[in-house]
């Protein structure tokens, strides 16, 4: 295939990808401040997949934010590999994809992934585009555009874009909530073929409960605004996992038990 060297280069140094300490957020407003994150504590071990679940509003998004050094925390602190957050951002260390892929609509497949080497003037990335575009399983689409594509295929383009710059860290936010439900199972597999092709570490925002279960070794619960860490569960499934986990008594069990948590 292809994407045969597309690996990255994990620091074993450290074994913990993301370690947060005591991480606060507040919001300054014309209403009054307003506490978004309250003393968080996190590691993530390196080459693994969490999930964090919560109600709206509770801060997920804004500590992914703050881990990619998008926003800068009130109090506390993050480190990726050992080093600041924002070093960690120059040096190339972590990918990111949102909800929405935010595809330049006058590039086709190819040039969207292929982005990140003009970005970067690195001639490297673009040695990778071909076993990326495959590996996303868009073969014969290089040359097709955004509006050519579907939902769950704009999606595959995004993340084979975060990858190219083999990132030992890909932060998800919501990357499948746009989607149709079939759509979004399907591409939950996926999402699964191509962690375990590559073994950066993930980081996953989601609101399905079931899609966090099913991708995870860990899912973190959050509370309401102030967000905190409620819940830390561990999932221990046996990897590769299939569709039909779904529908396994313990499964259901996990699902329930994490409700009632979000619920608590």
């Amino acid at each position: 295939m292809g994407y045969v060297d597309l690996t990255f280069e994990m620091n074993r140094g450290d074994m913990q990808a993301i370690r947060v300490e005591k991480l606060s957020k507040t919001f300054e407003s014309e209403a009054g401040d307003v506490t978004a994150l309250k003393e968080i504590d996190l590691d993530i071990e390196t080459g693994s997949w969490v999930s964090i679940v919560g109600p709206s509003g509770c801060g997920k998004t804004t500590l992914l934010r703050i881990v990619a050094d998008l926003e800068e925390a009130t109090t506390g602190r993050v480190l990726v590999n050992g080093k600041d957050a924002s070093a960690a951002r120059i040096s190339r260390e972590i990918g990111l994809v949102f909800q929405r892929p935010a595809l330049l609509e006058w590039r086709s497949v190819e040039d969207n992934v292929s982005l990140p080497a003009e970005i970067m003037g690195d001639a490297d990335i673009l040695s990778r585009v071909g076993g990326l575009v495959e590996m996303v399983g868009l073969s014969g689409f290089e040359k097709s555009f955004p509006r050519e594509l579907s939902g769950g295929m704009q999606s595959r383009v995004a993340i084979a874009r975060a990858l190219s710059f083999r990132p030992g860290i890909l932060l998800l936010d919501e990357p499948l909530g746009a989607l149709d439900e079939i759509t979004r199972e399907r591409m939950q597999l996926e999402l699964l073929r191509i962690w375990g092709e590559v073994g950066t570490t993930v980081l996953l925002i989601t609101h399905s409960i079931a899609e966090a279960i099913l991708l995870s070794d860990r899912v973190l619960v959050m509370s309401s605004r102030p967000g905190r860490i409620v819940e830390d569960l561990a999932i221990d499934f046996p990897r590769p996992r299939r569709a039909e986990l779904r529908a396994d008594p313990a499964f259901v069990g996990l699902q329930e038990r994490l409700r009632k948590s979000l619920e608590g």
